[in-house]
């Protein structure tokens, strides 16, 4: 017997198929996806490097006293800035006034025994004149008068040692710069050539930087240096200060170790950077940027339009003839600020997708529109 089939449910079923055409229906008349692209033409990069780095002070003085004795002045402001020559400390200078006061008065003796010798010496060359003296007492006299100048010489020296070691209670400083704190105060005792210092000046004005790089990277770096030269290329570095900042001066290298760490094998470089506003501190952590060399004919593609597929490879969606999108696969060398730098995967004239990607796909017709130029990510040396 024929199984009876539900009117009802030959009403639902025929609804059912009309309504499955109207999806198809506006899917082919759907207009193609906008999407926004990059036009990219290849151009030349400056490659860099970024290596950790410690600021160090471009000179440094401690100050030691080089003679005994009570402090009893402290003259200056700790964390300011002193001039060479300035007047830091103050020993009190009793004893060492007592001294040079006995050099004076042994060097006025010495003075008096030569002026008598020299008296003596004359009347004898006077008697001798005259036949009345004989030869030895000749010898005598000249004898006694060359004893007395070397006396007063060296009362004279024994004098100017006393002097120095005077002025030496009077601690000046030996070099301009930034003076720390007093390990010291009024009242203390101190020694010469004591191991802990009264205070350390600096001179952070200009600075150091001193990093470490392999030995193979710093072949490249000096390698790309002698290109740089050839053409006229700025060789200067860049510093990243710890909190992401850039430097607003730049630097450039001035000494590298002559010799590599045979169990780390890296170098030690030295940097130099103006720090006229005092920004830098010695201890401070940096990044050091450097250029390693400069590549031609390469494209800098916007990070955006980028991705990896399942077996990791670079792609990007790239707008060919006819607006079709079509996806290239890509050979990233490093990054250059917001961009990738690419040599090989993409050709002159290029449109890649950067904005718009999730509503396209390798083979769909899309309507491209140029990104303007002020929302184009600012270009950076590229880091290696």
């Amino acid at each position: 017997m024929p199984r009876r089939i539900n009117r009802t449910s030959l009403v639902i079923f025929a609804m059912t198929l009309v309504g499955l055409s109207h999806p198809v229906a506006a899917q082919q008349d759907r207009p193609p996806a906008a999407v926004t692209v990059v036009t990219l033409q290849p151009q030349s990069a400056t490659l860099t490097t970024t290596l950790p780095g410690r600021v160090a002070a471009s000179a440094m003085a401690e100050v030691r006293p080089q003679v005994a004795g009570i402090i009893t002045e402290q003259l200056f402001t700790e964390g300011a800035p002193v001039a060479e020559g300035d007047t830091l400390y103050q020993i009190d200078p009793a004893s060492y006034d007592a001294a040079l006061a006995q050099a004076d008065a042994a060097v006025a003796q010495a003075q008096a025994q030569l002026n008598a010798a020299l008296k003596s010496a004359a009347r004898v060359d006077e008697l001798q004149s005259r036949n009345v003296a004989s030869t030895a007492t000749k010898d005598d006299a000249d004898a006694a008068r060359a004893s007395a100048e070397a006396n007063l010489q060296a009362a004279q020296a024994q004098r100017a040692a006393a002097q120095i070691e005077r002025d030496r209670t009077t601690i000046h400083a030996r070099l301009s710069g930034e003076i720390g704190l007093s390990q010291t105060s009024a009242g203390a005792l101190v020694t010469a050539s004591q191991a802990t210092p009264l205070a350390v000046i600096r001179n952070i004005d200009p600075v150091y930087v001193n990093v470490t790089q392999s030995a193979a990277d710093l072949l490249d770096w000096r390698r790309g240096q002698a290109a740089a030269q050839t053409d006229n290329a700025d060789p200067t570095v860049t510093l990243t200060l710890a909190d992401g900042s850039t430097f607003a001066h730049t630097g450039s290298m001035t000494a590298a170790e002559p010799s590599v760490d045979e169990q780390t094998g890296v170098v030690l470089l030295r940097m130099e950077f103006a720090n006229p506003d005092k920004l830098l501190l010695p201890g401070m952590y940096v990044q050091v940027e450097m250029p390693t060399r400069t590549i031609d004919d390469v494209f800098l593609v916007p990070q955006e339009a980028v991705s990896r597929d399942q077996r990791g490879e670079a792609t990007a969606l790239v707008v060919g003839q006819d607006n079709v999108v079509q996806s290239k696969v890509l050979n990233i060398l490093t990054d250059q600020g917001a961009n990738w730098v690419v040599d090989t995967g993409l050709a002159a004239g290029d449109r890649v997708i950067v904005a718009g990607l999730q509503k396209t796909a390798a083979g769909a017709t899309v309507a491209p529109q140029e990104r303007a130029s002020d929302d184009a990510a600012a270009d950076t040396p590229a880091t290696e």
